[in-house]
């Protein structure tokens, strides 16, 4: 075969493996520009819905700001994690995409290939034998964290960034070292701010070491650093990092750490080793090597005696490079160090708390460590043995890694590979909701507040129809916007003026409130879809749909509607006792006894309650007695995790107790609740029996 022939089948080799690797463990549905199924929940909607409303803005100057979604709280499409570099790529081909179109199934497909690019270009640098190259960029690409954040995170799954930067920096005779950095740097500013640091960390190591060991002049150190410095400011600048003077830091610094553990706690990643007990926000350092890379660990060093390979020669002049990787792993490991559940402290002043807090999620920071680790086994493995049993024992490792974490990955795709769909369903079905949206011009939560109840069904009413909104969910927001916007809605909520523009949806706070100074004459308060909305000046609308107003007599529960769904995914004044926190599903009682108020018409015969059950070895049932007013209605035994329906009667005796205003408290008993901790499954201590979904009446 012609070198020119050769070289270009062995530059497929790793391409084609990140390939299959993107459809073994995402699949293909996220490839499709229109499905945005696999984007519905969590932080991937926020993602998807910052890019949607930038898409539809005017341009800005900055390029990255998106006033359409945030309004005064402020925003750039940097704070939703909406990937600025693709964001700015497509925006200009807006008239010609459709409607619906995502490009975070592309992104990913990306990650998976250039991961696996970058892995084959650094492993280049430690042989030449294309199978333990080969191999070796399998256990690279199989990487269990980036793999977590092509879950959620998805402007984190670019670890290829960081595997470009070690390859830079341990290039021997890199060419055009500036255009090189330059162009990762940019890259990397218009992706994600941690990376960012990550990377520059990287390429600021690497030029000291150079200009130290006279690889590069101070003259050329100085002209690089400023240079790469003006560059990567003006792409933070274009993408909105500085359009919030204040939030950039929050909370959480020490708690969202990487545990000392975490390289070898697999935390539900692996079929053969258990999870470990750590801290509760150690999830943010998940850093899982997998099973096949922990089998390298003791070969790797019986590799290193057999080649008598010391430390000193394998790493020539990159002391400084090495000193950045500590340095990582201490952020990452943060001033509280924990060792499975213990935790020894250390004090730091301060003002370095404040700022390390920038960066909060320091257990992120170990990736960059995680990868030269791998990076170094190998090495020590192709210098101790020889070269066929190096790959008889990387083949074993990827096997062993991909059917380790298998656990992991397959979740992982199942969530990518729901059906496809060009919208989510929405809870916003009342044709109240069409006729608003051509009246006003945008759509606010009240009480204002990052990530507020239900924001993502607001947000997406608010998209749909063209709309301005504050009801969003930003990675930061500005504190001294948000303390303004929260005194502006109670002035308000106070006075009972709002702005003839806005439609505002309120939360339990704000509706009791609202419902004391309502301008009854006016406006409209009133319930829609489980929604509390008022509506300024509705009622002098002459094209408005006529709606039933219920102003001041507004009741803090709501009267359930005969055939109406209401669903228990958020925080809600029905729930009255012993229950957990709300998640994306409904939520969990907690304890043996949970109490639920309602209020029912007196035609009503029956209540619907869907429902999972904490049904697991050894009871394999939850018992479940339901009170209504007292009155005991139904007793009975649930044997299945899902599908579960309860319906309690309304007979005669509980009709009887029934007040006016039809208030109904609606009481469980659940003797077998059991928390998950007291079986070994978790570290999770809530005693759980019954999660509620959702409750109609019939």
């Amino acid at each position: 075969m012609k070198p020119w022939n050769r070289s270009s089948a062995l530059t497929i080799l790793p391409l084609l493996l990140g390939v299959l690797a993107f459809f073994m463990v995402i699949g293909p549905r996220a490839l499709d520009p229109q499905n945005i199924a696999w984007l519905s929940e969590g932080d991937p909607a926020t993602h998807y819905l910052g890019w949607f409303f930038f898409r539809q803005s005017p341009w800005t100057f900055p390029l990255g700001l998106n006033p359409s979604y945030g309004m005064e709280l402020g925003s750039a499409i940097i704070f939703s994690d909406s990937n600025p570099l693709l964001a700015l790529l497509f925006k200009p081909f807006n008239a010609w995409l459709p409607e619906t179109f995502q490009y975070f199934g592309l992104w990913l497909l990306i990650c998976f290939v250039l991961q696996a690019w970058f892995g084959w270009k650094l492993l280049g640098l430690i042989t030449d034998n294309v199978v333990i190259r080969l191999l070796a960029t399998g256990l690279l690409l199989f990487s269990p964290p980036m793999f977590v954040r092509a879950g959620g995170h998805l402007s984190l799954a670019g670890h290829f960034l960081l595997l470009a930067a070690l390859y830079l920096a341990l290039h021997p005779a890199l060419q055009r070292r500036r255009l090189a950095w330059g162009c990762l740097l940019a890259a990397t500013a218009l992706v994600h701010a941690y990376l960012l640091v990550m990377v520059a960390l990287i390429w600021f190591a690497d030029l000291l070491g150079k200009v130290i060991f006279d690889r590069l002049t101070r003259r050329q150190g100085l002209i690089e650093f400023g240079g790469l410095f003006a560059l990567v400011s003006v792409c933070c600048w274009q993408a909105g990092y500085f359009s919030i003077a204040d939030g950039a830091g929050s909370g959480g610094f020490g708690f969202y750490r990487m545990n000392l553990l975490a390289p070898f706690d697999s935390d539900g990643w692996s079929q053969v080793l258990p999870d470990i007990r750590t801290g509760g926000g150690d999830y943010e350092g998940f850093n899982y090597f997998g099973l096949g890379v922990l089998m390298l660990l003791p070969l790797a060093a019986v590799a290193g005696l057999r080649g008598g390979i010391s430390p000193r020669a394998a790493l020539g002049d990159r002391w400084w490079l090495v000193f950045a990787m500590i340095g990582l792993t201490l952020f990452a490991l943060s001033h509280h160090i924990g060792v499975g559940t213990q935790t020894f402290n250390y004090p730091l002043p301060t003002f370095i708390e404040r700022l390390a807090s920038i960066f909060r999620a320091s257990g992120r920071m170990f990736w960059p460590v995680f990868y030269a680790i791998e990076l170094f086994l190998v090495y020590l493995l192709v210098r101790g043995f020889r070269a066929p049993v190096a790959i008889g024992l990387l083949a074993l490792a990827l096997v062993v890694q991909v059917a380790d974490t298998h656990n992991g990955w397959a979740g992982l795709r199942a969530s990518r590979m729901v059906a496809p769909a060009s919208d989510w369903v929405s809870p916003m079905r009342d044709p109240f909701w069409n006729s608003a949206a051509g009246h006003y011009g945008n759509v606010r939560g009240l009480l204002p507040q990052n990530q507020p109840e239900r924001w993502q069904a607001i947000a997406d009413f608010a998209g749909a129809h063209g709309l301005k909104t504050d009801a969003v969910y930003m990675g930061r927001m500005s504190i001294s916007a948000l303390d303004k916007a929260q005194r502006v809605a109670r002035h308000r909520l106070q006075t009972g003026e709002y702005e003839a523009d806005s439609l505002y949806i309120l939360d339990d706070e704000a509706q009791a409130l609202a419902a004391k100074s309502v301008h009854s004459d006016s406006d409209l308060l009133t319930r829609v879809d489980d929604f509390v909305v008022l509506a300024p000046g509705w009622k002098r609308c002459q094209q408005c749909l006529p709606m039933i107003d219920e102003g001041r007599a507004l009741a803090s529960i709501a009267l359930s509607r005969p055939g109406v769904v209401y669903t228990f995914d958020r925080k809600s004044r029905q729930l009255i006792k012993g229950w957990g926190a709300p998640e994306a599903w409904g939520t969990w009682s907690e304890g043996h006894d949970a109490e639920m108020a309602l209020r029912v018409p007196a035609r009503a015969k029956s209540i619907s309650i869907q429902a999972l059950a904490f049904v697991m070895p050894p009871t394999l049932a939850q018992r479940v007695i339901v009170r209504l007013n007292g009155v005991e209605v139904l007793s009975t035994r649930l044997t299945a995790f899902q599908g579960n329906s309860l319906e309690i009667p309304l007979n005669e005796q509980v009709r009887q107790t029934l007040p006016e205003d039809g208030a109904l408290r609606l009481e469980l008993h659940l003797p077998d609740a059991v928390s998950p901790r007291s079986l070994g499954m978790s570290d999770d201590a809530r005693i759980m029996g019954l999660g509620v979904k959702s409750v109609s009446v019939q």
